[in-house]
């Protein structure tokens, strides 16, 4: 691992995205390598903030610049003007994700994403081609199924609490309510019981990384291994054992070690 990178910069960013001003964060490390940036996608719940440590100890471990932002309606970003419409994993590669990298000046990449931030990774890697150089999914959906259902369906219970909604909003603001619908509301959604990543895996065609806790409440080890059979490139499949839904908080030094490893070879 590259241990010479012990102290990121940081900058925080306004983005003009696509519906609104999106708020962005970017590590940067000591030393300029000249290797493609790490972009962080967060999950259905996420925000810049909830990335914790992370991005800090990615940037410093694999000698990267590492950029994340809060989605419309996330975080510090602008409010979302109504419903986060069906078509939203898809779409995010198009709009907002599009407009970080314009301003920030991004051309080539590694993209990085957390449960349903990992199915718009894949649209990102499919959308953008060669300017892709690896895409890396944790925790990552294919496909509505019962287990991802049950899963929300018991959070939503959870969030019942005053408690638990109050900690969440610590992160969103008034626009915790929001937040919980778009998620809830979405993939509860009859409309949305068909949603498919399989149209976009086939046209990945960068190498990939896949990661899943064999233990994660929101999706069973059918999404990683469908999606390191279906894309395009080559793939490493990384289920790992005593895991639940968020890798990347619960063996920190294990994901980053797997991705400094991925990584080391590409550029």
């Amino acid at each position: 691992m590259n241990t010479k990178n012990q102290n990121p910069a940081l900058e925080d960013i306004w983005v003009d995205g696509h519906g609104g001003r999106l708020f962005a964060r970017v590590w940067s490390p000591e030393t300029a390598t000249g290797r493609a940036p790490i972009i962080l996608l967060h999950d259905s719940l996420g925000s810049v903030e909830l990335w914790r440590g992370f991005p800090a100890a990615l940037c410093a471990t694999t000698g990267r610049q590492v950029v994340a932002y809060d989605r419309l309606g996330f975080g510090k970003s602008d409010p979302h003007p109504g419903k986060l419409a069906l078509g939203f994993v898809a779409s995010e590669a198009e709009h907002d994700f599009a407009a970080v990298r314009q301003q920030l000046g991004i051309g080539r990449f590694v993209v990085f994403g957390h449960s349903v931030g990992g199915g718009m990774a894949v649209n990102c890697a499919a959308h953008c081609g060669d300017a892709c150089v690896a895409l890396i999914t944790e925790s990552a959906q294919t496909f509505v199924e019962d287990r991802t259902v049950a899963g929300i369906e018991e959070a939503r219970e959870l969030f019942k609490d005053a408690g638990q909604f109050e900690r969440l909003a610590r992160y969103h603001g008034d626009r915790t309510r929001w937040v919980l619908d778009a998620w809830i509301g979405s993939w509860l959604h009859p409309d949305f019981a068909g949603w498919s990543l399989a149209p976009a895996l086939p046209r990945v065609r960068c190498p990939a990384l896949v990661i899943h806790g064999i233990d994660d409440e929101y999706g069973s080890a059918r999404h990683p291994r469908q999606i390191a059979e279906a894309v395009g490139g080559s793939a490493r499949l990384e289920i790992m054992p005593d895991t639940r839904h968020v890798p990347h908080r619960e063996k920190e030094a294990e994901v980053i070690g797997m991705l400094t490893d991925f990584l080391a070879t590409l550029d």
